[in-house]
């Protein structure tokens, strides 16, 4: 049974990808480029970090950093559950 439930559900998935309209598909590009605008924010503040003179400089730049990922998947999750909810 199990042998034949894996390519059914493989097949299923597939399915259902294939049936996102371009709504949807504009949907999952626009969280994707939420998320990566939070990383690349992320990365720019941990390089601002390495370069900070002080201990204290250095932290608050990386929580910054933190933040900023964080803030960016928060955006990326929203999305998705709206498209979830809208699909």
């Amino acid at each position: 049974m199990l042998k034949f439930a894996l390519p059914v559900a493989a097949i299923a998935a597939l399915t259902l990808a294939a049936c996102s309209g371009p709504e949807e598909d504009a949907g999952h590009r626009q969280a994707d480029a939420a998320k990566e605008a939070g990383e690349m924010k992320s990365d720019a503040l941990e390089r601002q970090a390495d370069a900070a003179p002080t201990q204290a400089q250095k932290d608050a730049l990386e929580k910054q950093a933190d933040a900023a990922e964080d803030a960016g998947e928060a955006q990326h999750d929203a999305i998705e559950k709206q498209i979830d909810k809208a699909h």
